[in-house]
């Protein structure tokens, strides 16, 4: 009886943090995509409406993963992973494609981005694969192969969304950092990883122009969306125009509810407002960490370190892509950007990592 209750007792903080960012971010979205749900579809709750019914779906799932003991979802690491790559191949040979992306799968009238799935099938492999041959793990041979089966998913998924492949081969790495007693031999998978980023960036001229763009995006006309975010973050000030009355949103930047939103945040809301939600990130994060060092399993920990590696690069990502500091790599930002297929498996993460914390002391 004793142990039911302790498992039931989740990270408070983190569960808060969640909710908080969710409530945000709906806020946010409304706020953002009123304008382009009228102009588009004559409705300006329309991206709410698809945003709040995954945010539901993914609440429920979150609530439901929580209170089920992680090592139960472990024989469901291999089918996962195969199904990962299966969607993969599946987008590059049925995929839909938006604004000159091929990412998402239909099924009827639904679509979702199997690349969401791909990072949460990822985390509970390796996390699986790693707490298999621990005892091995100080050997380069051992951390090699470790990173042989995420490749796979990478490539396919970085085919057509080269940032998602960048957070997967993120997670690897951390999951593998975190269980390996040497630390020099990520020297060497550091070099191989830069020379394998440089191969696939070759591969494609857009990717090479991406770069251009970033050094330079006043002289390309795809440096038009860059630009204007940085007028939205410039014209904020220190406590924003206040909520709803952005004037970028209104046209001038090219698809502001998605990736972008975060320099209508602080359009909107101010430096002010972007560094509080910095803030609740920041908090998240620092949780994820807590959960993974407390942990008194290895799986646990693994779990929560990848989830601590998906949210943390993602939300640098986003933020650095905004602000001009990288090339723009169309990775949303969490719990807040437009995606229901992003808002809802970020959710089911996070119950699998609330399960966790239920066994932190």
């Amino acid at each position: 009886m004793e142990r039911s209750k302790r498992k039931r007792r989740f990270d408070e903080t983190l569960l808060a943090v969640i909710l908080i960012l969710v409530v945000i971010g709906l806020a946010v979205l409304y706020s953002t995509s009123a304008y382009n749900g009228r102009v588009k579809f004559h409705d300006s709750l329309y991206y709410l409406k698809k945003q709040g019914f995954a945010t539901i779906l993914g609440l429920l799932g979150m609530v439901i993963i929580a209170r089920i003991d992680y090592h139960k979802w472990l024989p469901l690491a291999v089918p996962g992973y195969l199904m990962a790559i299966a969607l993969s191949v599946a987008v590059m040979l049925f995929g839909d494609e938006y604004n000159g992306s091929k990412r998402w799968l239909s099924l009827g009238p639904v679509s979702f981005q199997p690349s969401e799935f791909a990072k949460v099938a990822v985390i509970l492999f390796l996390a699986w694969l790693v707490s298999r041959n621990v005892r091995q793990m100080h050997k380069f041979r051992t951390l090699v192969l470790m990173m042989l089966p995420v490749l796979p998913v990478a490539g396919l998924v970085g085919a057509s969304n080269l940032s998602t492949a960048i957070i997967i081969l993120g997670i690897a790495v951390v999951i593998i950092f975190v269980a390996s007693p040497k630390y020099s031999q990520f020297i060497w998978m550091g070099s191989v990883g830069i020379a394998f980023m440089a191969v696939f960036l070759a591969m494609e001229s857009y990717r090479l122009e991406r770069i251009a763009i970033w050094q330079h995006p006043e002289k390309y006309e795809k440096g038009y969306q860059t630009l204007q975010g940085l007028y939205a973050i410039g014209s904020g000030g220190l406590f924003g125009r206040g909520l709803g009355n952005s004037v970028q949103k209104l046209g001038f930047l090219p698809e502001a509810q998605n990736d972008m939103i975060f320099s209508i945040i602080c359009e909107e809301l101010g430096l002010v407002g972007a560094g509080i939600i910095i803030v609740l990130f920041l908090i998240l994060i620092w949780r994820l960490f807590v959960i993974a060092t407390k942990t008194p399993d290895l799986l646990g920990a693994l779990i929560a370190s990848g989830a601590l590696a998906h949210m943390m690069i993602q939300v640098i990502l986003n933020i650095a892509v905004v602000t001009n500091s990288i090339p723009n790599t169309g990775i949303t930002l969490p719990f807040i950007s437009y995606g229901g297929t992003s808002v809802m498996f970020l959710l089911l993460e996070m119950g699998l990592v609330l399960s966790v914390s239920s066994l932190v002391e």
